[in-house]
C-alpha cells in the first residue's frame, strides 16, 4: 500500500520525480496516451455524429496491460495526483486517465510540472489543481476534426489519386510549399547592374544620380554612367549614428526549432526529442534534475524566481554595465501564456560545468538555451554606423560602415549571431578622393527562396496555422508521406504533393486554405477559454464539409494509372505502374481480366565495405517497400542500417557515417552529427 499515487506520462520522468518524493508516493508512467478514438461507427470515425459528436473511446493497442497495472495502483492509494504534461494534450491524457482507471473526484488532484527539480516539483504537490474542463474539450474538439478531416479526405485521396493521407494543417502546410513552388516556376528573371567605385580602404556603390534613385537595367545604361564620371570623387556628406542592437526574447516552441535549424542544423523533430529529455531529467552525479522549463509554450515570461538570480549572475560575470530588461511579450495571451519561456531551471547550471554528463546534441541545445536565456535579459549592444556619400557629376555612390562600441549581449550571443565590423576611414565634407578603378557587375533578380523547416515554422506561426507542439510532426509527416522532397535543406514539392493539393483546392478551397484553418485555431481557443460550446463547433463544421466530401467522391476523377510503354506478354494490353500494400509494381492494365504481374529485376546497389565482415553493403527493400542497407553477406552478417551508409568513417569513434532522409550526416552510433 502506498498513500499517495502519482502517474506521469514518460518512464524517465517518472525516475526523476521518485528521487524527489518521500516513501507514502509512488510515481509510475502512462507511458504517453492510454486511450483514442474507435475506428468503429460512421466511416470509421470512432465518433456518434448523430448524437451531438459523442466520442467512443477504447485503449490504445497494446495499453491494455498498462492499464490493468493503473487500476491496481489506483485501488491501493488513497490520493491520486494526474500529473501529464502542463498543455491541452496534457490536460485531456489527465481526463483520459480519470475516466479510464475509474477515479473519484474526491480521490484525485491535477498537478502542472512547468520544470522537473526537485523545490518545483514539490511546490507542484503542495498546490494541486482540478482537470480544467475546457481545456478538455478544445482539445477533444481538435482531435474529432483532425479524425473526420483525416480519415474522409484520406480516403477520398487513397482512392482517386493514390495520394496516402490529409490533413487539417498538414494540407495547408503542403499548399504553402506547392504554392511557393508555382511562384519560383512562374518567375522571370530581371536584369540588373551595379557600379562600385574602389579606394584604398573601402569601396561606394552607386545609388543616386542628383536626387532620384538610379536602376540600371543593360550595359548599355551603365557604359552611359561610365563615360560620364571623372577621375576625382568629392565626399558630399559624412553620417555617423550610434545604434543598438537588442537581444531576443527567450524561446518560446517555434522559435527554439527555428533557431535550432538554423544554427545547430537540428530537424524540428530532433530539437523537441532532446528538448524532451532535458526536461524531463538528466543524471548529473549528484542528482537527477530536469534542465529546462516545459518546452511547449506560447509565452516569453521569465519568473521573478529565475530573473533575480540570473541578473545577479550577469553583474557578477560581465558587470553593472551589461544588465538589461526583461522582454514582455506584445502577443495577445492564450492558455499556453500561463507557462513561462524555455529557459534553464538554475543559472547555476552553466552549460560548460555538466558537458561531461550530457550528449553532443543536448549539450548543444542546453547551450543555445542557457545562453539565448540569458542574451534576452542584457543590455542592448551599441555600434557606430557611418555612412559616406561621394558626388562624382552628379552621380553619388554610398559606402556604410559598422563598428561595435559595445558587445552587450552579443558577449555571450556572438556564437549565433554574427558582427562584423567594417571600419571607414575618417574623411571630411569637400574633401576629394581618387579611386582605384570603377567595376560594373551583371546581376538577375532571383526568385523567391523555397522554405526550409525553419522558415516554413516561422509562416506557420505567424499565419497562426496549427499549434507549436504540432509542427515537427507536421514537418515530418508531409516528407513520409512522398509529398515533399528535401533538396539543399528545402522542401521541394513531389509530383503527388503538387496533385494532391490541387485537388484538395478544386473541391475543398474554402476548407482547406490559411484562413479557414487560422479560425479554427481562434475556435479552439475559445472552447478552451469556455466561450464557445465543443460540439457546436463541429455541428458548424461538419454542416460544410460533409456534403463537401460526398460531392468530390462523386465527382472526382479518378486517376488513370501510369503506362511504362510495355505491353502485356499476356493479352497483349499496356503494362502500368500500380501501388499495392508493399509499394508499386508493374501489372496489366486489363485487370482483373488478365492478373499478369510483371516480376521485378532489381539492380543491386553496392555502397561501401561492411564494417563488420569486410563484403558490400548494399540497398534492399523489406517485405513492405521500406529501403534499408544491408550486408551482401546476410544471413552470416546481420549488419544492417535504415539510413543510408557514407563509406566515411566518424572522427569520435570510428563507425560509419550515415545520410538521413533530410540530408543530415552523422554517426550510426555516436551522438555526432558532420
Amino acid at each position: 500500500m502506498h498513500k499517495y499515487l502519482v502517474i506521469v506520462e514518460s518512464p524517465s520522468k517518472s525516475k526523476t520525480i521518485g528521487k524527489y518524493l518521500g516513501s507514502d508516493y509512488k510515481v509510475v508512467s502512462s507511458k504517453g496516451h492510454i486511450r483514442d478514438l474507435a475506428t468503429t461507427g460512421t466511416y470509421g470515425l470512432g465518433v456518434d455524429i448523430e448524437n451531438g459528436f459523442k466520442p467512443n473511446y477504447i485503449p490504445i493497442k497494446g495499453k491494455n496491460g498498462v492499464i490493468k497495472e493503473l487500476k491496481k495502483d489506483v485501488k491501493e492509494s488513497e490520493l491520486v495526483f494526474l500529473a501529464s504534461d502542463p498543455d491541452r494534450e496534457g490536460e485531456a491524457i489527465a481526463w483520459h486517465l480519470k475516466d479510464a482507471l475509474g477515479i473519484k473526484d474526491k480521490n484525485y488532484k491535477r498537478v502542472l510540472f512547468n520544470e522537473i527539480t526537485h523545490d518545483k516539483v514539490i511546490e507542484a504537490i503542495n498546490n494541486p489543481t482540478v482537470i480544467d474542463d475546457n481545456l478538455v474539450k478544445s482539445q477533444e474538439t481538435r482531435r474529432i476534426l483532425d479524425r473526420i478531416i483525416g480519415f474522409r479526405l484520406s480516403k477520398l485521396l487513397q482512392s482517386k489519386l493514390g495520394a496516402k493521407s490529409a490533413g487539417r494543417v498538414q494540407s495547408v502546410a503542403l499548399k504553402l510549399i506547392v504554392d511557393k513552388e508555382e511562384e519560383i516556376k512562374a518567375f522571370v528573371p530581371e536584369e540588373y547592374w551595379t557600379i562600385t567605385a574602389k579606394f584604398p580602404l573601402y569601396e561606394a556603390v552607386l545609388f543616386k544620380y542628383k536626387e532620384d534613385d538610379i536602376e540600371l537595367h543593360n550595359e548599355d545604361e551603365v557604359n552611359k554612367v561610365l563615360d560620364e564620371l571623372g577621375k576625382k570623387y568629392t565626399v558630399e556628406s559624412v553620417e555617423a549614428k550610434e545604434k543598438t542592437r537588442k537581444s531576443k526574447p527567450p524561446f518560446i516552441t517555434s522559435t527554439l526549432q527555428q533557431e535550432a535549424s538554423t544554427k545547430l542544423n537540428f530537424s524540428a523533430k530532433k530539437t523537441m526529442s532532446v528538448a524532451q529529455k532535458l526536461y524531463e531529467g538528466i543524471d548529473l552525479g549528484d542528482e537527477t534534475v530536469g534542465l529546462i522549463t516545459y518546452m511547449r509554450t506560447d509565452s516569453v515570461r521569465l519568473s521573478d524566481d529565475f530573473v533575480k538570480p540570473a541578473m545577479k549572475y550577469i553583474e557578477k560575470e560581465y558587470g553593472k554595465e551589461y544588465l538589461g530588461e526583461v522582454k514582455i511579450s506584445k502577443k495577445k495571451e492564450n492558455v499556453q501564456d500561463a507557462h513561462e519561456a524555455i529557459r534553464p531551471t538554475s543559472i547555476t547550471r552553466v552549460p560548460e560545468k555538466i558537458k561531461k554528463y550530457l550528449s553532443t546534441d543536448e549539450y548543444k541545445l542546453y547551450s543555445l538555451i542557457f545562453k539565448r536565456t540569458i542574451a534576452s535579459l542584457m543590455s542592448d549592444a551599441r555600434v557606430n554606423q557611418t555612412t559616406i556619400v561621394l558626388d562624382n557629376n552628379d552621380y553619388k555612390f554610398k559606402a556604410t560602415g559598422q563598428e561595435l562600441l559595445f558587445d552587450g549581449y552579443l558577449r555571450v550571443y556572438s556564437d549565433y549571431e554574427s558582427n562584423e565590423d567594417r571600419i571607414l576611414p575618417k574623411v571630411g565634407e569637400k574633401e576629394e578622393a581618387e579611386s582605384i578603378g570603377v567595376v560594373p557587375e551583371q546581376h538577375y533578380t532571383k526568385p523567391p527562396a523555397r522554405y526550409t523547416e525553419a522558415k516554413l515554422i516561422k509562416e506557420l506561426e505567424e499565419l497562426g496555422i496549427g499549434r507549436p507542439s504540432t509542427y515537427a510532426t507536421i514537418m515530418d509527416t508531409i516528407r513520409l508521406r512522398g509529398y515533399v522532397k528535401m533538396e539543399e535543406k528545402k522542401f521541394v514539392p513531389t509530383e503527388i504533393g503538387v496533385e494532391t493539393t490541387n485537388k484538395l483546392q478544386e473541391f475543398f478551397s474554402d476548407l482547406i486554405n490559411v484562413e479557414y484553418t487560422r479560425d479554427m485555431e481562434t475556435e479552439l481557443d475559445e472552447i478552451a477559454d469556455g466561450k464557445l460550446v465543443w460540439n457546436k463547433v463541429l455541428e458548424e463544421f461538419y454542416k460544410l464539409f460533409e456534403p463537401r466530401i460526398k460531392d468530390a467522391f462523386a465527382d472526382m476523377e479518378k486517376k488513370a494509372p501510369k503506362e511504362t510503354g510495355e505491353i502485356c506478354p499476356e493479352c497483349g494490353s499496356p503494362l502500368v505502374i500500380r501501388k499495392g500494400k508493399y509499394g508499386e509494381f508493374t501489372a496489366c492494365s486489363n485487370y482483373p481480366t488478365c492478373k499478369y504481374i510483371k516480376k521485378e529485376e532489381h539492380e543491386i546497389v553496392e555502397l561501401c565495405d561492411c564494417p563488420n565482415c569486410g563484403s558490400k553493403i548494399v540497398e534492399k527493400t523489406t517485405r513492405k517497400g521500406k529501403t534499408f542497407y544491408g550486408c551482401s553477406n546476410y544471413p552470416k552478417c546481420k549488419t544492417a542500417f535504415w539510413d543510408k551508409p557514407t563509406g566515411e568513417t566518424c572522427p569520435e569513434c570510428g563507425k560509419l557515417l550515415v545520410e538521413t532522409k533530410d540530408g543530415t550526416i552523422k554517426c550510426s552510433e555516436c551522438e555526432y552529427e558532420k
